[in-house]
């Protein structure tokens, strides 16, 4: 279940995406792959799994594990992960200014990601971000009912999925190249902003704002 909003309304609301958007992944998605693969005796190329961060776990399990193996698996990995990654995980570049960004226009700030919702809470409370709320295990479309329910009309991802689920939530969809997908790519997947990385936004947003009110 989408939890609702605290407090439904015109206010502005944007979600962000978690996984290089505003964190870097990969040290402590790496290092639990490593574990896993070490666990199991199964090879996982680790390297090659952190390139294409995005879609849910199961999709990436699939690569290495026959399908019976992957619902005990991917449990086994997540009970890894909060020793293997949190303290792993650093924040991306502008990620808590960007928040900050939105709660200084008087905004709420929702992040809207396909991880584990528990280990993604984990990942706010160690790098102190302070979003108004974790919503997890949604990817691409099945984001729309996070991003509807919490009435965000902005969406901030760095994968085509976060466009998809943008426009399924009729948001408007803010992109920054710093996952897996290129700026062409998320271009030609529809996205109506490509910023460089996330230290451009809150200049973005006050301008847009501003154009919003003119």
């Amino acid at each position: 279940m989408v939890p609702m909003p605290d407090a439904p309304g015109s206010r502005l609301t944007v979600g962000f995406d978690l996984d290089m958007t505003l964190i870097d992944s990969r040290p402590g998605i790496r290092a639990t792959y490593e574990a896993l693969a070490a666990e199991t005796g199964v090879f996982i190329d680790a390297e090659l799994a952190v390139t294409r961060l995005g879609p849910p776990l199961e999709e990436e399990l699939a690569h290495w594990f026959p399908p019976e193996r992957i619902p005990e698996v991917g449990d086994r990995y997540r009970a890894m992960y909060v020793d293997t990654a949190i303290a792993a995980t650093p924040a991306m570049p502008g990620a808590r200014e960007s928040i900050a960004a939105v709660h200084a226009h008087g905004g709420r700030a929702v992040v809207v990601t396909a991880k584990h919702q528990p280990n993604a809470k984990l990942h706010i409370e160690h790098l102190g971000m302070e979003p108004d709320a974790v919503v997890g295990s949604l990817w691409a479309e099945a984001k729309a009912a996070a991003l509807r329910a919490h009435e965000a009309s902005i969406y901030v991802g760095d994968h085509v999925g976060d466009v998809r689920g943008a426009a399924a939530a009729e948001a408007l969809s803010v992109t920054v190249p710093t996952g897996p997908c290129s700026a062409e790519e998320l271009r030609a997947a529809g996205a109506s902003v490509v910023l460089p990385d996330l230290t451009a936004f809150p200049d973005w947003l006050a301008n847009h704002l501003a154009d919003d009110v003119a």
